[in-house]
């Protein structure tokens, strides 16, 4: 059931954030349904729709990503996805 799947962030292996499909705004099939109206998807496909609680900059203290971390978002059943942050090219 897409709509009961564990959705995971871990910042450099760092456990930040954990919820549910479930409990999302939009269910998973309206999110696709909405995205269906006015382009074409394909597998492989990412839709991104916004974040679970547990971000950064409302902990107490602030998180912030820096050049160098490591970022990882994983869906139950479906992978995972591995980023790298670097900073911008004018050095911020």
């Amino acid at each position: 059931d897409p709509q009961t799947l564990e959705l995971t962030t871990h910042v450099n292996s760092t456990l930040l954030q954990r919820s549910s499909t479930s409990q999302m705004i939009f269910g998973v099939a309206a999110l696709i349904e909405y995205c269906a109206m006015f382009m074409t998807l394909a597998p492989g496909d990412v839709i991104l729709s916004g974040t679970p609680h547990g971000v950064g900059f409302v902990r107490k203290p602030p998180i912030f990503l820096r050049a160098g971390d490591e970022v990882s978002i994983s869906i139950e059943g479906i992978g995972r996805l591995q980023n790298s942050v670097s900073a911008r090219a004018n050095g911020e």
